[in-house]
């Protein structure tokens, strides 16, 4: 098992309607993470004192190929549905790599 930390902007005018998105997530969009070896799967929203608000996302992967996985869920034509929702809602951090949308984080500490 691999844990997984990741971050991106959430635009102050969507707040809402992203938690409201997230508040229901449609059946077929969690199987599919199911599906794809991810389990403990969590995301945090932090707003800032200046305004801005981040999202926090948290899960462990128990697969054995994650680009393979996470390449699936890519091509499930419901996952994308869902994640055309969901992106106008994101603003991706400015320093990203060409091919994150989250940005990865380095674990620097774990206790179990």
């Amino acid at each position: 098992m691999k844990r997984y930390g990741m971050v991106i902007g959430l635009r102050a005018d969507k707040v809402d309607e992203y938690e409201r998105l997230h508040a229901a997530v449609w059946p077929d969009v969690l199987q599919r993470i199911t599906a794809c070896n991810i389990r403990n799967y969590s995301i945090y929203l932090r707003q800032l004192e200046d305004g801005r608000h981040y999202l926090f996302s948290y899960f462990e992967y128990i697969g054995t190929d994650f680009a393979a996985d996470m390449a699936a869920m890519a091509a499930d034509p419901t996952t994308q549905r869902w994640w055309a929702l969901c992106k106008p809602c994101q603003q991706p951090l400015t320093d990203r790599a060409p091919e994150e949308w989250w940005v990865g984080m380095t674990e620097v500490f774990h206790l179990d």
